[in-house]
């Protein structure tokens, strides 16, 4: 279904009714979630999400702005629904002992990236209640949540995948978006992941460019970096577990690196068999993935994840920041 989304392919247009009236209920929910019952956070919250299903770079810029935020002075802590979690109890903080079976994978990635305060729950308006509530946070970050309407914002920020844009352009069930192409016009920023190809995504005066830049190569095993080139010319087995696995592959092939490539759904719960091979031909992941997986007594040298970053217009953030006040808080509070 996903193929044919962002294939334009003629079959599913059959069922642009559904989605006209998937779009129309959307529209419904939103209006009456924002005009009754959203709960405003006592300080200001940044909502990074995305329209479409799938994954398009948002938790890589959520990093990266959780670090630029720290760098600014400011007390960030985050929120996140946790997909893939199974968790007896919400809201759950994240820890260094947490599982991603427990808190979901990207959690638990931002959490030992960023090292601030996360908190997982379905219900992001306890979330933040949580989280603010044990931790002196002057900002939030939500992990995704732009649909989750009864969560106030200060900021909203949109990730698109710039490779496969919006698709066919069609809401769901005929198509890849949870919102219409309209709603880009009013969050705060867009930011387009990768080489803009895309016409349908247009040139709105609030987007702009984003990368996913190649860091370094970390040893599970061990957590020893090196540099991201170390293994061109040489032949890998690629293991993935995310919804656009073709960004990783391509990632890949421009270091030069050949691979076998070995894809699994997203948020695939990976175990040793997934990985073991036994032929003595490194594996290489994404560090979404590798967060699943605990590798003790494993040689080392053989079992790497591919740490990247966001890189964006940083001037663009301090400009929303500045508008939604935020500036303004670390001013106040001396940092």
């Amino acid at each position: 279904m996903v193929d044919a989304w962002y294939n334009d392919t003629l079959w599913v247009k059959a069922l642009a009714p559904l989605s006209y009236l998937y779009r129309l209920l959307a529209s419904l929910r939103r209006n009456w979630l924002t005009k009754r019952s959203a709960w405003k956070s006592p300080v200001p919250l940044i909502v990074v999400g995305n329209i479409s299903v799938g994954g398009t770079g948002k938790s890589p810029l959520v990093i990266g702005i959780v670090q630029h935020l720290k760098e600014l002075g400011l007390s960030p802590g985050v929120v996140s629904r946790g997909y893939g979690a199974n968790s007896h109890q919400y809201p759950v903080e994240v820890t260094m002992t947490s599982s991603s079976a427990e808190v979901g994978d990207e959690p638990l990635m931002i959490y030992k990236r960023t090292g601030v305060p996360v908190v997982v729950d379905p219900d992001r308006v306890r979330a933040v209640k949580e989280l603010i509530g044990h931790h002196e946070c002057d900002v939030v970050v939500s992990d995704d949540g732009l649909q989750h309407y009864a969560l106030g914002r200060a900021i909203e920020i949109v990730v698109i995948d710039g490779a496969r844009g919006l698709g066919n352009g069609l809401c769901l069930p005929a198509g890849p978006l949870r919102e219409p192409a309209s709603r880009l016009e009013e969050v705060d920023l867009v930011l387009i992941n990768g080489e803009h190809k895309v016409p349908r995504l247009g040139n709105a005066t609030n987007s702009s460019l984003m990368q996913l830049k190649p860091v370094r190569l970390v040893d599970m095993t061990t957590g020893d970096g090196k540099p991201v080139d170390s293994l061109g010319g040489k032949t890998v087995h690629a293991v993935v577990g995310i919804s656009h696995p073709e960004r990783f592959f391509n990632t890949l092939k421009s270091l030069g690196i050949a691979f076998i490539p070995h894809k699994f759904p997203d948020h695939h719960a990976f175990t040793i068999d997934d990985v073991n091979f036994d032929d003595n031909i490194p594996v290489v992941m994404t560090e979404k993935d590798a967060v699943k997986l605990d590798l003790p007594g494993l040689p080392e040298g053989l079992y790497w994840y591919l740490e990247v970053e966001a890189c964006f217009d940083l001037e663009k953030i301090d400009g929303l920041l500045t508008k939604a006040g935020i500036e303004k808080i670390k001013r106040t509070t001396g940092g």
